[in-house]
This record gives structure tokens, sequence and C-alpha cells, in this order.
């Protein structure tokens, strides 16, 4: 939200400095994004005198100009119609950057001709769209020298903020003043709009067949007027907040949208049939404002007349009912939208407007009236006509809210001791009523704070219009004897496997606990019951169900960028329902695989890599690696052969593979990706330790020695099984199994397979026998045999 110090002056009777009013802001909850003062932009630009202009010798377009400037008399080459002597103008000096043109002025000759400087149009200036002349400065009491951002009024900072979503109120300018009037700023001027009374019945008829989309409609008829550009202090209101000056008609109903939050819309009646309806729409297409066609669908608000669709209710008008400079007759709109029907039409057909920005969060459900007074007033100063009676169908929502307020509570929950009467004045100063005496006030809430709906909210808004900077700083209180907790044994859990992850290579994430719905339905979420009632953003309305979604979108962000081997990781809560047990600990990790190409080979990761890495920060955590088995049982989200899940008994502790490639192509991710998600909570915890340390290591002095073996088995047949079933052959001697080579082909029967295995032997207390050794393997051959059916391969 943008506005300028002199259009916040129209409502804050203030004498605050630039700093000032951003720090009273600041402090008020209005968060400042930025501060941009066009006189910093100008400060090379200067008032300047053409003395002279002469035709160019070599050019019959171009003049000679001598210009009387602070640098001294300069000789300027210029093409404007308009360069003549006597004028004033403004000064460019070689050297300086013009910002309309992007470009830093140079000593140049111009057809043989030196040219030093430039005498610039308004749209060098940012002063306009007017680039067919120069600058002609009226008058003729300017100096040389003097500032060219004061003389064409261009000396007005600009304030840029973040309007919460809770808070559509701050989308007006004089809801801006309001709060800070609040903070003792200055007083907030009286306002300077009136009722109308109108002068005939109004010739238009409303009809609202949607009042679920639209429950109000009201609007007036304007005629007799004269449409043409608004005047300039209107126009440079619009063009410090970066808006085009189109026609005051326009320009009447944008002023409005930023000075009271209050959207509007104006329709030529001569190009109207019959009554205007709030409909819902029936198949039908439009032509926008913004110049492109739209598909109005049975789930949108349409205003339309007996012929056509006009407009989308609360996103944006058609061209069909447009103003121009014909223009004497208008019907002015003041309506109400519905939020949610407004945010997803919006949503469907992508439009971006002022309107729908407001009407999604919520506007003052009391406006209609007063905005459409507003309207009027300015409509009748600017352009004249005559104004009929206004006309309202249907009924605006009623807003009545009483909250019951102990005043104690400011004490109770802030810590601010402050006085009944500061307190009252505090929240009236906001616009809050009622009865305000006892110990238990009746606070009647604005109609434009539909966010204050409790207690605390009314606590809040005392402790931030009197300063947050204020409360009192008092250090938490420990018990005798009290010990500083220690993390648990979950989050200690989960510290050491993301370190393990962090030493194979992958960088940590922090990403939002939000997704969007149709992502989180893509995850096995996207339930009724996880949707939020107020999001942040459209594509962040749901509760995650898992951790991937965001790692997969950050790992294609990446590589749209060129980073296209990536390994990230986040720990953080996902939600399965809206239960107090419906929330877990995730720790999830992606991989997009395309190592450099090298001389010695390179290979991508695959499903097995990333199982050992899954392996890796379990061990890490705790859990009893050797003992889990490997399956094949995953959520849909993973693809089907391609991935697995490690189980200790019924418990699945963490899933890894591929992400399904349709889950991919529905994102819009290029694939394949790899990825894994662990549950920490569902890790058993380390069992105590007894009895006295047997040193660091403990291991034994004898070396320990190999022996490979190779089994014929069944062709799906896991490997895990086969390494499972040597170990426990004697699990005091057999150190570590591995798995070296798997043969299907010549000599090996049909549906099978071999597997050749390297069983790792360490003796503990003495050298092994020859016969212990064949003893042990005869042990193994006859356990691999029993477990999993294979044979011996000879």
């Amino acid at each position: 939200m943008k506005f300028s110090i002199s259009w916040l002056k129209e409502h804050l009777d203030t004498d605050a400095s630039l700093n000032e009013i951003v720090e009273a802001m600041t402090m008020a909850g209005l968060e400042v994004e930025s501060v941009e003062n066009p006189a910093q932009k100008l400060a090379a630009f200067s008032v300047a005198k053409c003395l002279e202009a002469e035709k160019h010798p070599n050019a019959d377009r171009l003049k000679v100009c001598m210009v009387d400037t602070k640098d001294g008399i300069k000789q300027i080459v210029c093409g404007a119609p308009n360069a003549r002597a006597g004028i004033w103008v403004i000064y460019a000096p070689v050297g300086s950057y013009v910002p309309g043109i992007d470009v830093t002025l140079k000593k140049a000759k111009i057809r043989d001709v030196e040219s030093l400087g430039m005498m610039c149009s308004a749209r060098e200036m940012q002063a306009g769209d007017d680039h067919d002349g120069i600058i002609e400065l009226a008058g003729d009491d300017w100096q040389v020298g003097g500032n060219a951002a004061a003389a064409l009024g261009l000396n007005d900072p600009v304030i840029d903020f973040e309007v919460t979503p809770n808070r559509p109120d701050w989308l007006g300018v004089r809801g801006i003043a309001r709060d800070l009037a609040a903070t003792g700023l200055g007083p907030l001027q009286s306002d300077n709009f009136s009722k109308i009374k109108g002068q005939f019945e109004c010739p238009v008829e409303i009809k609202i067949d949607a009042p679920e989309a639209c429950p109000a409609f009201a609007g007036r008829v304007v005629r007799g007027l004269k449409n043409g550009p608004s005047p300039e202090w209107l126009q440079q209101r619009l063009l410090a907040i970066g808006l085009r000056p189109i026609s005051a008609l326009v320009d009447i109903t944008n002023y409005l949208t930023y000075d009271r939050d209050r959207p509007l819309h104006v329709y030529d009646v001569a190009k109207l049939s019959g009554p205007i309806r709030a409909r819902w729409g029936a198949g039908e297409t439009f032509e926008a404002l913004d110049g492109k066609e739209y598909d109005v669908t049975t789930a949108m608000c349409a205003i339309a007349d007996d012929d056509r669709v006009l407009g989308l209710g609360g996103v944006m008008g058609g061209t069909a009912s447009g103003c121009t400079e014909e223009t004497t007759d208008v019907f002015i709109e003041s309506a109400y939208f519905d939020p949610k029907i407004t945010r997803a039409t919006g949503k469907a057909t992508g439009i971006e407007s002022d309107a729908r920005y407001r009407f999604e969060r919520g506007i003052d459900p009391v406006s209609l009236q007063s905005g459409l007074d507003a309207a009027t007033q300015m409509v009748l100063e600017l352009c004249g006509g005559e104004a009929s009676l206004s006309v309202m169908a249907g009924i605006p929502p009623i807003f009545e809210r009483t909250i019951d307020f102990p005043v104690c509570e400011v004490k109770r929950l802030t810590g601010l001791d402050l006085g009944a009467d500061e307190i009252a004045s505090i929240l009236q100063s906001l616009g809050f009523d009622g009865q305000m005496s006892g110990d238990v006030w009746a606070v009647s809430v604005p109609s434009w704070r539909g966010d204050v709906s409790g207690i605390a909210d009314l606590v809040e808004e005392v402790a931030r219009i009197y300063g947050f900077d204020k409360l009192p700083q008092v250090s938490l209180r420990r018990e005798a004897g009290a010990v500083r907790p220690l993390a648990t044994p979950l989050q200690n859990r989960a510290r050491m496997g993301r370190r393990a992850l962090a030493g194979a290579g992958y960088l940590d994430a922090v990403t939002w606990s939000f997704c969007a719905k149709e992502d989180a339905a893509l995850f096995g979420g996207g339930g009724d019951d996880l949707l939020l009632a107020n999001p942040i953003s459209s594509e962040l309305d749901c509760m995650r169900p898992s951790a991937l979604i965001h790692l997969v979108r950050s790992a294609q962000r990446n590589a749209d960028r060129g980073v296209a081997d990536l390994s990230l990781m986040e720990v953080g809560p996902v939600y399965h329902n809206h239960s107090p047990d419906g929330q877990r600990l995730s720790l999830a990790g992606v991989v997009r695989s395309n190592p450099p190409r090298h001389w010695a080979g390179s290979r991508a990761r695959d499903v097995f890599d990333i199982k050992g890495d899954v392996q890796l920060a379990l061990s890490a955590m705790g859990a009893p690696v050797g003992s889990l088995q490997t399956t094949d049982q995953t959520r849909p989200c993973w693809h089907p052969g391609r991935s697995g899940a490690l189980r200790l008994g019924p418990k699945i502790l963490a899933e890894f593979g591929e992400i399904h490639p349709g889950i991919l192509a529905k994102m819009g991710i290029d694939g394949p990706l790899l990825g894994f998600e662990i549950w920490p909570e569902v890790i058993p915890a380390r069992r105590a330790r007894t009895g006295r340390s047997k040193g660091a290591l403990n291991k034994s002095d004898l070396l320990p020695l190999t022996r490979d073996f190779a089994f014929v088995v069944d062709a799906d047949l896991p490997a895990e099984t086969l390494v499972r079933a040597t170990k426990g052959a004697d699990k005091a001697l057999i150190a570590e199994v591995n798995l070296f080579d798997v043969y299907q082909g010549k000599g090996v029967p049909e549906g099978k397979k071999s597997l050749a295995i390297e069983v790792t032997i360490q003796p503990k207390d003495a050298t092994l026998t020859d016969a212990q050794i064949e003893a042990l393997g005869n042990a193994i051959i006859a356990k691999v045999e029993k477990a999993t059916n294979g044979v011996l391969r000879g």
C-alpha cells in the first residue's frame, strides 16, 4: 500500500517530519517497506531560463538554444516544438541520470553543433506522459538554479508499507491516518465528504439475483456531466503511487479506492440496456478493462444488463459500458461483494486488481452509502451535472459486535499500569465506542475492524498505540533449585539426524508449514479440517501433510536458476488432521542428482544412495538400523517399484525413493526427483547403558578375516533377507555382511538370481582355527538356505 505524505496530511493535521511519521507507523504495527523521495532522484535537475532559440544550421526540426542555468549559460540543442526564448524550463546537466528515459547525459555534438545538457519533458522527469514538448513552468517568478522537484510538485515522499491480511482498513489513507492520530502524531481531520441529496428519481434499476455473491448494491445516476482530464492535484496523487491518470471519472474511483478503501465503478448510462443485475454467470465471455476476454462461469458473480455481462463483481469492469470523453450520464456503483467468491473469481481468471485485493479481504460493510456520496460529490465538483436519488438493492451485512472488556486485563496481559481514562482515550481514538466505565466495559467494535473479536484484541490495541517499546521488561522468575530445561529427546534426535545429513552434503531449508490445497491433496492431505480461515496467501491456504511439498518446489526453483545438482533437507511439523495427535515431526529431504562430467566417470544418485542416507540419519538418531526391515508398502506419492520404507515391527520409521512422476507432472516439476521422509518420534528411545565402560572403541586386537559366498535364490527375493539371515548365523563373530554382486543370466536358472556377499568375521578372544572357520561357513550356508530356500552356487 502506497501513499504520499501530502495525501496523508489531507486526513491528519500534523507537522511531523518524514522520519517521525515512519517511526510512528512502525511502532503502531504498520510495517514500512520503503520510502521513496522523488526529490532525491531529481536532485541534479534545476530551474533554468531559455534566453535564445535559433534554428539549427543543419537540421530543420532542431533548435540551438542558449539557456541560463545554475552552471552558467549553456548551449543546448533541442528538438521540442515549443522551445523558444523567454520560457522557464527544467535543466539537466551533463552527467545527470534522466529517469524517464533511463539515460545518463553526455556531452554530445548533434549535427555538428555541441550540446551541453537537456531541457526536459514531463515524461523524462516522470511527471506525466507528455513527451511532445519540453516542460514550461507557468509564470515568471522563478529563480535560475531553483529546485526542480519543488517547481514540479514532485517533492512529496511516498511511503510503501505491508498491509497484514487482518487489517483491510489500512488499505485506505484515512484508516492509516486514524491509527497515526491515535498515536498522538496529530488530530484526525474532519471528513470533507457530506451526504448528497438527489434531485430526481434514479432511472436505472438494480436487481440482485445472487445475494450470496452480492448481498447489497447501491448506486445513483449523475446526468449532464462533462468527462475530461482530472485536475492536476488528483493526477499527482495517483502518479505518486504508480497509477496512470485516465479521465476524471476513472480517476475519482481510483482515488477513493485508495483514500477510503472503497472500490467503486462507473457505467456510461447510454450503453446500458435495462436494469443492472448482480447474478451468477451463465457461461458467457466478456472483455474486461485490461483488454482481455474472460469466461464467466456459473461460480462467478456477473454484473450484467439485459444484453451482456458488464463486469465481474468485485474484480473488474468491462469495456462495453466504459466511460469516454463523450460520456454525459453515468451510473455510480457502490456494492458489497462476498470475499470468498471474489477471491475464487480472481484466482480462476488470474485478474489482479485493486478492487479484488480489497473485496477479498473484506471492506467496511456500512461504507456503501458514504462511498457513493463521496464519489457523487467529487463527480459533481470535477465534472458538473446533476445527481439522482440513491437506490439500494439488498441489505448490507450487519456488523454489530460488543465485547465485555474487564479493563484490568490490560495490566494482567501486558504489565502496563494505565489509567482507565487513558485506555478509554486510546480505544475511542481508534473508533471504538460504548460504555467505558466501571470494572467491565461494554466496548462496541467499529464496522471497519472486523479483526477485533475478543478481550485480547482490545488489549493488543491499547498496547500497540501506547507503545510496545514501553512494555515493562521483567526477568523470568526461576524457582530455587530449578534446573535450566534441556532439549527434549525428540528435539535431540532430530538434531542428530539433521547433523548427519548435513555431513552427507544436504543443505538445510526452512519453508512454510502451509501449502496450496492442490499440492496437499497430491501428498494425502488437503482435507477441509486443515484449510486456513485467513491464509496469508492464496498459495498457502492449507496445512501441509508432508515436508516434501516445499522441498520439491525449492529444488525446481533452484534448477530453473541453474542449480541442477542439489540436496535439500528440512525438519518441521506436518499435519494429518486437526486433532491434537494429528501433528507429527518430519525430517524430509529431496535430491536432484545431475553430477558434472568427469574423466573418471560420474554416476547420478539412485534409490539405493537415498536409502543409505536414510540409514545414516536413522543410525545417528539411535535407530537399530540392523534390525530394520525394508518393505515396498509406501504412500501413493512414491514411485511404485522405485521406493521403499524402513520398518521396525509394525511401525514405519522412514520412506524413501523416487517421487511419483505423475505428482511431479501435476506440480510442474521436472523429474526424476529422489526424496525421503523420516518420522523421528517413531524411533525407539535408546536403552540406558549398564555396567562399566569397556573403552572408547571396544575392538578386538585380532585381525578380521573375510569369506565370500554366492547363493542362487528366487528372482523376487529381497537381498535384505539373505543379508539378515547371514548375520543371524553367529551374531558374535560376524561383524558385517556386504552384498557385492547380483547376477542373472547364463548358468543361473530362469526365475532365479545369484547374490554374492562378503562376510567379515571378527575373532574376539583367540585366532579362529580352520575347523572353526569351516563350521561358521556351514552355519551361514544352512541359515541362508533355510531362510531363503536358496542354494550355494557351485
